[in-house]
């Protein structure tokens, strides 16, 4: 059996105030091609499906479309709910979904329960859990302790083995959250430190997936392998300027009738790549060698001593795909410590002024034109002062 993991569809999230729909309609469409060619059987999606628990009418236009053409491409799909999706909402009519090929595991209640796909070597049981927030999860288990994320999850995942242990065969097992390879809380190593979390998020020890054949695992836009048979698959599309230098695309995962066979990366394609370009702006706006990223998104980094005026709008007379600007100068001027009052004692109307504007920039006082024009508006004010 063929697996095509992928996750973190977030369909609906902006990028810097542009929608990602169009983009992304295109990635699920040439998903979908990769999948009849490269013979693909189901298609995991761990999480993350929308970028909101209440997404808009056109975005379940985008994720129906993308099922639609999957299972008219003969592919059994199965989905799980991350920390954006609202469950119910995901999961509404999943009854009747599921008849067609298209399994939403969505109920938290549910996460013993697979999805059993048969191939010529025998049954595969896919196990989706859905995000287990602890708060909202733990009064429907009132004698188990459930703190952490870690807490839920190593408890779903010991429902998983008991279940799969009368079942038998292969599995795969659908989860969204921060797993790494850390020791059990529990276990001599990891009651060095109790509190495992980053960021406020909880931290999952990967050891809590011990047992399934494969582990699909969603929550981190990047790629990323925790051992051969627990990967993050990244999201399909590009989120944020961070991500520039990351692939795009999927695990194909290949079970044979002793579990996990050969697991390969499937590129998806890229509407528009990401790049960031840092220097002064005039030369980024006049250097022959940023031609090629006339079609990219865009992020600019200015390093000019004096902040440009109205960066932004030349830079994307350039890139017209220019989405984001940070002004980072290369010389930072060392304003001192010196008080406000002792920056103008014993200084002329011309000095404070100079000094004003040297402030402000950066250490550049103004230009020659500039003094100009400022000597005679100081002249002209003491002459209006003087005549009083």
């Amino acid at each position: 059996m063929r697996i095509l993991h992928t996750s973190d569809w977030h369909i609906g999230r902006s990028f810097h105030g542009h929608s990602t729909l169009p983009h992304l309609s295109r990635v699920l469409e040439g998903m979908t091609g990769l999948v009849v060619s490269h013979g693909v059987d189901v298609v995991v999606v761990a999480g993350d499906i929308f970028d909101t628990a209440t997404p808009a009418a056109e975005n379940f236009d985008v994720l129906t479309h993308a099922l639609t053409a999957l299972r008219d491409a003969g592919v059994v799909v199965v989905l799980t709910s991350g920390n954006h999706d609202s469950a119910t909402r995901l999961g509404f009519q999943s009854g009747f979904a599921s008849l067609a090929g298209i399994h939403v595991l969505a109920r938290p209640e549910n996460f013993g329960l697979p999805v059993t796909i048969s191939d010529q070597a025998g049954p595969v049981h896919f196990y989706g859990i859905p995000y287990l927030e602890p708060a909202m999860v733990r009064h429907r288990y009132p004698d188990e302790t459930l703190r952490t994320h870690a807490d839920v999850l190593g408890f779903a995942m010991d429902g998983i083995r008991a279940d799969l242990s009368e079942r038998g065969g292969r599995s795969v097992v659908i989860s969204h959250c921060f797993a790494v390879d850390v020791a059990a809380p529990g276990t001599e190593q990891g009651d060095v430190e109790r509190d495992i979390t980053s960021g406020g998020l909880d931290i999952v020890p990967l050891s809590v997936f011990d047992g399934p054949d494969y582990v699909a695992l969603g929550h981190i836009h990047g790629r990323a392998t925790l051992s051969e048979r627990a990967r993050y698959s990244g999201a399909p599309l590009h989120y944020s300027f961070s991500e520039a230098d990351k692939p795009r695309g999927g695990w194909l995962v290949d079970l044979d009738e002793g579990g996990l066979g050969e697991v390969s990366w499937l590129d998806f394609p890229v509407p528009r790549p990401l790049v960031v370009l840092t220097g002064e702006l005039e030369h980024l706006l006049v250097d022959e060698s940023y031609d090629r990223y006339l079609d990219h998104w865009v992020s600019g980094i200015l390093t000019d001593q004096v902040r440009p005026v109205d960066g932004m709008r030349r830079l994307q007379s350039r890139f017209p795909y220019a989405a984001h600007l940070e002004y980072r100068p290369s010389i930072v001027a060392d304003a001192g410590a010196a008080s406000y009052q002792s920056r103008i004692t014993a200084r002329t109307d011309a000095q404070i002024v100079d000094g004003f504007l040297e402030f402000v920039r950066n250490g550049a006082g103004p230009s020659e034109a500039e003094t100009a024009i400022l000597a005679e508006v100081i002249a002209e004010q003491q002459a209006i002062e003087a005549g009083k």
